[in-house]
């Protein structure tokens, strides 16, 4: 006699049915499970960008606490550093520190509007007061207050950093918090590179 006639009121094709299906699950949870493991095992800063090497995507940003809406267009001619953060990013106030005395080297250097900061779904006015409390090192604010923009540029989430050629394009990224290693190493010399209007 069969395990599935064992059952009161479950014919065979029924049991069946639910044996398959009790597989499949095991079988999907354990494909999540494997691509979690990989997912986690990955440093984010290693993450490809989809755009690199495209054009920063050509739409108007409004600035934040008002004005004209800044065409990327105007970019052009001289590389620029785009952080992407948020007054509810905690990691961001970590970051703001090194922000700063990049933003007082540049001016220093009288490359002042090369460092764009791009608000991320955030309220104006608590945009502005975090600002006001920790510090604001950008010669330009822009705002991506529904996150189309981020998708665009297939962000991760605050903080993330981009380097933008004279060109437009976008020649490099940073997954999370830059430090003054990351600005030395990474980011300084593709930005002197992005100058010439090609990929760092």
């Amino acid at each position: 006699m069969s395990a599935e006639s064992l059952t009161p009121g479950v014919a065979p094709a029924a049991a069946g049915r639910r044996r398959w299906g009790l597989w499949l699950a095991g079988a999907s949870g354990v494909g999540l499970l494997g691509l979690l493991g990989v997912g986690m095992g990955r440093d984010p800063r290693e993450l490809p960008s989809v755009r690199l090497g495209q054009p920063w995507p050509a739409r108007p940003m409004p600035q934040l606490g008002g004005g004209p809406a800044v065409d990327p267009a105007t970019w052009r001619g001289k590389p620029r550093l785009v952080n992407l953060w948020a007054s509810w990013c905690a990691t961001c106030v970590e970051e703001q520190p090194v922000l700063l005395a990049l933003a007082r080297s540049l001016q220093a250097q009288g490359r002042a509007d090369q460092l764009i900061g791009l608000n991320y779904k955030d309220a104006p006015a608590d945009a502005q007061a975090w600002l006001r409390r920790h510090g604001n090192p950008f010669a330009q604010q822009v705002v991506d207050a529904d996150g189309r923009l981020a998708i665009d540029l297939g962000v991760y989430g605050a903080p993330e950093t981009f380097v933008v050629d004279a060109q437009g394009r976008i020649a490099y990224r940073h997954v999370g918090a830059l430090t003054p290693e990351v600005i030395a190493r990474e980011l300084l010399p593709r930005l002197a590179g992005a100058g010439a209007g090609g990929r760092a």
